[in-house]
């Protein structure tokens, strides 16, 4: 029988094409639009890192200024102090720590027709690859005794490693960066975690960084620190002043295991800032802060107010060609009033009457989720084109979101054929038959 009403579906539609045509482009509009939003606040709002989001925190420290909060809902600052951020990595407290800066540098490939170019880099600390499971083509990352003795070291990603050595196995070659070499120890594969997450103080969608070196070249001077600084007292002179002021300009990160594991790493915090309001330092409220990935990101606001109110304009715009969609076939399903009239006078039962119209209605909404998607896809190329690369990478329909249109399409169109069909199917056959 499913065949059969698939079968007279199709008849149906073929027969009134116009106002199939008009219900089909509306549910695609409706489809698309919606989709459109929801699928950029998706990816936006998107796990990172799964499998461990629950074990990998951010710590915030509220060494700011006594006679103003940081931000205006009295939350501390996101990034951390210098001799904060070294004292904890020193302190080794956590299962894994990692310290960490954006930075930039130049490099200076072998050869007289090479150029040098510019690349982002990150400075990190060696538990950085492994709390952030990097994916390694060649080596690995450094360990703790590179840090401990400043070695310079650096891990390429795979397109840095084309351009300077041809893709092939660069593990043990020097590279020089910003007039010093460094030793490659690894490359790492495509790796671009969207949000991302481990800082997003310069842009929660920004690229990957395209090489990584130890923490300490930043002190030591080896390679240029950028990203947001933020000082709420003079830094004084020279670079060792500002290592020493109370600017904020880095991320610390830990991997606690469990729950037992992130309370004892809070009650080290508090030990620590109370060791430091002694020194003069930490005047205000003790306000120590550790959030796991999900939280850090929902703290942060990474989905902006923007982006949900468009989602939930264009999920009303879906409810408006709803509507539209119930109009459309009322007056379809009711101009077959004689038809169904001579159908039950036959003997067709008012369910069958309800599966065959609530099919096409389902046919129609098939037809308009695939027409939603075409729409969608036009709609987040657009936005590509907007916004360029500021949305990278979260402008793509990925198999869920392909499957959730084309099932919300059939889920709406069925809604709003059930008044219509229950309209139908409540047709007196005996006063149609007289009216014929």
């Amino acid at each position: 029988m499913f065949t059969y009403y698939l079968r007279l579906a199709w008849i149906s539609i073929v027969k009134h094409w116009g106002l199939s045509l008009v219900m089909i482009t509306a549910i695609g509009l409706g489809i698309g639009a919606s989709m459109t939003t929801v699928t950029v606040n998706y990816l936006m709002s998107a796990n990172p890192i799964p499998h461990k989001s629950s074990q990998l925190y951010n710590v915030q420290l509220d060494s700011w200024d006594v006679n103003e909060p940081y931000n205006d809902d009295g939350s501390p600052p996101e990034q951390l102090t210098y001799r904060d951020g070294t004292y904890l990595i020193n302190a080794k407290k956590a299962f894994r720590q990692n310290i960490q800066a954006q930075a930039n540098a130049v490099i200076e490939p072998e050869g007289d027709d090479a150029l040098p170019f510019m690349v982002t880099a990150r400075a990190n600390s060696a538990d950085f690859f492994t709390m952030f499971d990097l994916p390694f083509i060649y080596g690995s990352g450094w360990d703790d005794s590179s840090d401990d003795s400043k070695q310079q070291v650096v891990v390429l990603n795979n397109e840095t490693n084309q351009r300077v050595f041809g893709g092939e196995n660069s593990v043990g070659k020097n590279i020089k960066i910003g007039g010093n070499y460094f030793k490659v120890v690894g490359v790492i594969d495509y790796w671009d975690p969207k949000p991302r997450f481990y800082d997003i103080s310069t842009g929660a969608f920004n690229d990957a960084e395209e090489i990584f070196v130890p923490f300490s070249m930043i002190a030591e001077e080896k390679i240029g620190r950028s990203g947001n600084t933020n000082c709420w007292k003079p830094t004084g002179d020279g670079f060792q002043a500002f290592l020493n002021s109370e600017c904020v300009w880095l991320q610390f990160w830990v991997e606690l295991p469990n729950a037992e594991a992130k309370e004892e790493y809070m009650s080290f915090l508090g030990a620590y800032v109370d060791q430091q309001k002694a020194l003069g330092r930490f005047e205000r409220p003790l306000n120590n802060r550790l959030n796991n990935v999900m939280e850090w990101l929902e703290q942060q606001q990474v989905v902006t107010d923007d982006a949900v109110m468009m989602m939930t304009m264009s999920l009303m715009f879906l409810l408006v060609c709803l509507l539209n969609t119930v109009g459309l076939l009322l007056a379809k399903f009711i101009g077959k009033a004689p038809e169904i009239g001579l159908r039950q006078a036959l003997g067709a039962s008012r369910r069958t009457l309800f599966a065959q119209y609530i099919i096409e209605s389902a046919c129609i909404g098939i037809a308009g989720g695939l027409l939603g998607l075409v729409f969608a896809w036009l709609g987040l190329q657009g936005i590509a084109l907007l916004y360029g690369d500021m949305l990278k990478g979260l402008t793509g329909l990925d198999t869920s979101m392909i499957v959730s249109a084309v099932g919300l399409a059939i889920l709406t169109s069925i809604l709003a054929g059930l008044y219509p069909t229950w309209r139908a199917c409540n047709v007196q056959p005996s006063q149609q038959l007289k009216s014929q």
